[in-house]
């Protein structure tokens, strides 16, 4: 079990918590002052009132909530969204309306997941060619239906 470091920058803000035993992700909530309006079309950033000290050699990758995405039509219009193990600032979740109405923030609804992943540094090599492939350079939709 990894172990991170989290600190609270508002009192009522809610540590991360996964809701099943199986779940992969652990759920963030919003953290307000007052309700917030996400306005149709427009992308807002959202407070957690947490931050992370994430070890090194691991990123928390934040994720969009299935059901808050689907059920609601708001989603993370960079997802996945990656907390460098060196940031220590307020975890902000941007959220995009997709909607077409104005959806009301409430403090406490959980509006995004975080999960703690392991990465690998890599050093990229020039090549002046690369090894071929049976796709070769096919792009977008190349592979078939």
């Amino acid at each position: 079990m990894i172990q991170v470091q989290i600190k609270k920058l508002n009192a009522s803000a809610i540590l991360p918590e996964r809701k099943t035993e199986g779940s992969a992700g652990y759920d963030l909530s919003a953290c307000l002052e007052r309700d917030l309006i996400l306005p149709k079309g427009k992308v807002v950033l959202v407070p957690t009132g947490l931050a992370f000290a994430i070890p090194n050699g691991f990123e928390g990758q934040i994720r969009p909530r299935s059901g808050f995405s689907t059920k609601e039509r708001i989603i993370m219009p960079n997802a996945p969204g990656t907390i460098d193990s060196d940031y220590r600032g307020e975890v902000f979740i941007p959220l995009l309306n997709l909607s077409d109405t104005d959806f009301i923030l409430t403090h406490h609804t959980r509006i995004a997941q975080i999960l703690i992943k392991r990465y690998e540094l890599v050093h990229f090599h020039l090549a002046e060619d690369l090894n071929s492939t049976d796709r070769g350079t096919g792009g977008f939709g190349s592979t078939g239906k």
